[in-house]
């Protein structure tokens, strides 16, 4: 409810007022402190006072780009759409430079075309400083003719978008303006006066004066014209050179917009490229890095391998030498044998030999004891013992 346009307000360049500022400036004007707080429920009577607080003028301001003071109130304008008389006054008050630009803006913003070159072109006699908040939150000095000249010939101010005017020469040529008259006009026409009344009355040979109003001469006034219609056409041409000088302008900025707009394109080409090579140097190195993982490995394995060799190389050695030794020790064993069975045995050792033999022949010794008897009968008989 606190956004909403009056309802007896009228409709402006055939839309709603506060559409004459952007959406995104409008939604930050809705978001700021200073228009919940200051701007609320404030009338064209009440307006006033805010505007007297005023210290400086802008639009938007800091990264998150906060709309100002003076674009709140402009915007509180749009509003509730004061009467016009009101607006006049703020135009025309002396005494608080800020009113008289917030008027102004107002007036620029919402006025016909005749309203605006009639109230905001006697501004630019006023000479005043301002101060104006710039977008980093700076401040700068301006003057007030300089904001005037800025509403008047500019697309933009403060960061909003103005309504298109027609040139004053189009005006002037279709009679919707009259000719402007400069401030120092009315001076040079005294001074003129001034001295036509020094000048002594000359009468000509017929006893007629010169010129028949307050002694002024037809030439002179034919000169006196002639500076008002060069005063008129010089307004014309610094019109026409103005619009010339601004279209240079749009195409100078046009042009520094292409090469900005190449400059990125170049710089975001070469990030590109840089990144390309960025990632195929990666990639060389990761290869490098695998040739050589891929190298250690290849040589740890080469050495594993040596060690095996090595380790069944001595495990072969050491196989071959229990062999030579074995084989020496069975050769030692055997040559004792044969060197032992070479000597002759004793003659005890020949008896034992043989009694074993006899025992063992006639089968006395047999563990059965009926056979082992059988066995003894046999050999007492002489015949051989029973082989079970």
């Amino acid at each position: 409810m606190a956004n909403r346009t009056d309802p007896s307000a009228k409709s402006i360049h055939g839309t709603n007022p506060q559409n004459l500022v952007e959406k995104i400036l409008r939604s930050k004007i809705y978001q700021n402190t200073y228009w919940k707080e200051q701007c609320f429920g404030l009338t064209a009577e009440t307006l006033v006072d805010k505007a007297m607080e005023l210290d400086h003028l802008g639009g938007t301001f800091g990264g998150n780009r906060k709309p100002t003071p003076f674009m709140c109130l402009v915007m509180k304008m749009l509003q509730i759409q004061p009467e016009k008389d009101i607006v006049v006054e703020f135009i025309k008050n002396e005494d608080y430079k800020y009113v008289r630009v917030l008027g102004a803006f107002y007036m620029r913003l919402t006025g016909t075309v005749a309203d605006v070159y009639q109230y905001l072109e006697p501004l630019y006699n006023d000479y005043r400083k301002l101060r104006r908040k710039l977008p980093d939150g700076s401040f700068c000095l301006t003057h007030v003719d300089e904001v005037i000249d800025e509403l008047l010939t500019k697309d933009y101010s403060c960061d909003i978008a103005l309504p298109r005017i027609q040139k004053r020469w189009n005006l002037e040529t279709t009679g919707v303006l009259e000719p402007r008259r400069s401030a120092l006009e009315d001076d040079f026409e005294e001074e003129e006066e001034k001295e036509e009344e020094e000048q002594p009355m000359e009468v000509e040979a017929d006893g007629h004066e010169k010129d028949y109003y307050r002694g002024r001469s037809p030439t002179r006034g034919r000169d006196r014209d002639r500076k008002r219609d060069g005063y008129k056409y010089r307004d014309r041409d610094y019109d026409r050179d103005y619009d010339r000088d601004y279209a240079r302008g749009r195409e100078r900025d046009r042009d520094r917009d292409r090469d900005r707009d190449r400059d990125r394109d170049r710089e975001r080409d070469r990030d590109r490229h840089r990144a390309r090579d960025e990632k195929d140097y990666g990639r060389e190195r990761e290869r490098e890095r695998d040739r050589e993982r891929e190298g250690r490995d290849r040589e740890r394995r080469e050495r594993e391998r040596g060690r095996r060799r090595s380790r069944s190389r001595s495990r072969s050695r050491s196989r071959s030498r229990d062999r030579r030794d074995r084989d020496r020790e069975e050769d030692g064993e055997y040559r004792k044998r044969r060197t032992r069975g070479s000597v002759s045995p004793t003659k005890e050792e020949s008896k034992k030999k043989k009694e074993k033999k006899e025992k063992k022949s006639d089968g006395t010794d047999h563990p059965d004891p009926e056979i082992a008897e059988a066995n003894r009968l046999r050999a007492s008989l002489g015949l051989a013992p029973l082989k079970l």
